[in-house]
């Protein structure tokens, strides 16, 4: 049995053409909002219910016999994005209750970021969030893109701040849509934007997401999962999942991205030609 070409839609979609199923743990900061649907894809929360389970997880109800091995379209898979470790580790405990096996966790990793422009970046050396706060407390000015949600929410711009000691200054933090942060970045109209870690723009407008060495942003590692009968009776698809999630890291899953929403090309032939040089179709 073969990974179909719609599974690895399933992944490329990220900001480009599905909606994620993230999991958060209580305690834990919350999973971005931000991923807009494009390319006339269905949101898959349209589709199918969220469901908050016991431990605390809002995560896709892959129960109900509707869904055979995890798929957009219900034939297929999913992947889910969970927080590493404390997450994955009580969600596969508890899903193994209902009948759903996880497979290996992927490199891909879909959450928040800041990100310069490459040749700013090398031309002051940051390269991790460290550096960029030293800059800014030696008396350097860099105006910051950031949506209104990451601005206000009580995990996101004051923490962050805090916890690298450093400060844009209100006067340099322009608020705007969250689409439109990746634009002023790549025009010059700011210094540092808030990005998907992702999304195919990063790559295609030449970014470089700054290293967060303090591990603040939470991480979301996406995930592939599947019944445990159908495992059972076809063992071999759990192989090809897992080979196929351990070629998934962020700059792969940005770089099929950037092909799809920079590029135009569809969902469908990037998905079948990455699974071909993959050897999984």
């Amino acid at each position: 049995m073969r990974v179909s070409t719609l599974a690895l839609a399933v992944i490329l979609a990220g900001p480009s053409g599905f909606s994620w199923a993230q999991t958060a743990s209580e305690g834990e900061k919350a999973a971005p909002q931000e991923p807009a649907v494009s390319n006339s894809q269905t949101p898959v929360a349209s589709r199918y219910s969220f469901n908050r389970v016991d431990n605390g997880f809002i995560r896709l109800d892959s129960t109900n016999g509707e869904i055979a091995y995890c798929s957009a379209q219900t034939s297929g898979w999913i992947c889910q994005a969970v927080p590493i470790d404390k997450a994955s580790s009580a969600a596969s405990n508890e899903d193994a209750q209902k009948g759903i096996t996880w497979l290996n966790r992927s490199n891909a990793n879909t959450t928040y970021a800041l990100a310069m422009r490459n040749d700013a970046a090398q031309k002051h050396g940051i390269v991790t969030l460290s550096d960029l706060a030293k800059h800014i407390g030696a008396g350097g000015t860099y105006q910051f893109a950031s949506n209104a949600e990451f601005y206000a929410r009580s995990d996101g711009l004051r923490p962050l701040q805090d916890l690298y000691k450093f400060e844009f200054g209100r006067k340099n933090v322009i608020r705007m849509d969250g689409g439109l942060t990746y634009q002023a970045l790549r025009d010059g109209q700011v210094d540092v934007a808030l990005v998907m870690s992702t999304d195919g723009r990063v790559p295609a407008y030449d970014f470089v997401v700054l290293k967060d060495d303090k591990g603040f942003f939470p991480s979301y590692a996406l995930t592939p999962v599947i019944r445990t009968e159908v495992f059972k009776q076809h063992p071999r698809l759990g192989e090809l999942l897992n080979a196929l999630s351990s070629r998934l890291d962020d700059e792969t899953i940005a770089g099929l991205n950037a092909r799809v929403d920079v590029g135009r090309e569809s969902i469908e032939s990037v998905a079948k030609g990455f699974l071909q040089r993959s050897s999984l179709l």
